[in-house]
């Protein structure tokens, strides 16, 4: 009897580091001290010792079950962005530059390639984030998954100077809302997903006009990255009073999050247009209004908080980062909460 004999091939481990190496140095920065391969990931903190205070910011999450819809699609090359997008847009919510990130990947069986493919997706995301993939994992656990299944983690850190920080203590009535257009579901509210659609090649490979392109297509759309917006909007000089990252909660969740006691965002829903992918969700599964907007962004990756002289700085910040923002709504005095009207 041996460890493979168990379940687990130490060799396909191997094989799989050495096909996500070309992935891996795609993220390098110059900060990232030795290389792939080591007990522990080390990076530099030399670049940021200007700053009055510097401060490190964290995230972790992971994709949730809408790994389940990679599986069935047999498409793994989009869902390590997800991972990351879930990571560093919480950072970046903060007002924080994300710096590395690590991931995780639990399978039933260690099938080089399909891993290979999972990591040039997280590798992507890093790209598009600014951030290194300094370390990962990939755990075997047979007999707990089965052999084709997989799960995927992340955690980043990012740093940013305590006096930028976006604690929301800044949110002012008179503020006005600026959302961020999504691409799509994201990933979030897939259980609820996973009921009302069948998961199978068939029902995903299905084309609908409304979306133009197939059911698994829009689903499995990868989760913006928001980095590069956020980072635009504070090299124009705007001062961002307030950030909520739309996941988990939707909207009655997450913005709250944003604000501080005695003020209240008011969303108008018709500011923007809902993506088809929502409008279909909820009809095929008869979703009330409210629950969509409790489970689903609906079109919002993003909400900033901003002074009215601020918004069209803000706009062509967002603009110029290839990101599509709109006027949403606005702070008002109140209890702290939101009104969708």
């Amino acid at each position: 009897m041996d460890y493979k004999n168990a379940g687990v091939d130490i060799e396909a481990g191997y094989k799989s580091v050495e096909l996500m190496k070309q992935h891996i140095a795609k993220t390098m920065r110059p900060e990232v001290l030795g290389g792939i391969g080591g007990f522990s990931g080390a990076f530099s903190m030399k670049a940021f010792q200007d700053m009055e205070e510097p401060t490190l910011v964290s995230g972790t999450d992971g994709c949730g079950t809408k790994v389940k819809l990679a599986m069935v699609m047999d498409k793994h090359d989009t869902i390590g962005i997800d991972a990351v997008a879930m990571c560093v847009n919480d950072i970046a919510c903060a007002g924080g530059e994300p710096l590395f990130f690590l991931d995780y990947i639990a399978c039933g069986k260690n099938y080089p390639e399909k891993i290979a493919e999972i990591v040039s997706g997280v590798a992507e995301g890093c790209v598009q984030a600014g951030a290194a993939l300094i370390g990962g994992e990939t755990a075997e656990h047979p007999g707990l998954m089965q052999e084709d299944e997989y799960d995927l983690a992340g955690f980043a850190v990012g740093i940013i100077d305590k006096k930028d920080l976006i604690t929301g203590e800044a949110v002012t009535p008179g503020d006005v809302l600026v959302g961020i257009a999504s691409s799509g579901v994201h990933s979030n509210g897939f259980s609820l997903v996973r009921k009302v659609f069948e998961m199978t090649k068939e029902s995903l490979g299905t084309y609908y006009e409304e979306l133009g392109t197939t059911l698994g297509e829009a689903l499995l759309a990868p989760t913006k990255i928001y980095v590069k917006a956020l980072k635009a909007v504070k090299e124009a000089g705007v001062r961002i009073h307030g950030c909520s990252h739309i996941t988990g909660g939707g909207f009655y969740e997450n913005v709250p999050r944003m604000l501080k006691e005695g003020t209240r965002a008011v969303i108008e829903k018709n500011s923007y247009e809902v993506p088809a992918i929502f409008k279909l969700l909820a009809e095929k599964g008869n979703i009330e209004e409210k629950m969509m907007y409790n489970t689903y962004n609906m079109g919002l990756g993003m909400v900033l908080a901003v002074s009215p002289e601020d918004v069209d700085k803000t706009m062509e910040a967002v603009r110029s980062a290839g990101e599509t923002p709109y006027v949403v709504g606005r702070v008002e005095a109140g209890e702290k909460g939101v009104d969708l009207c």
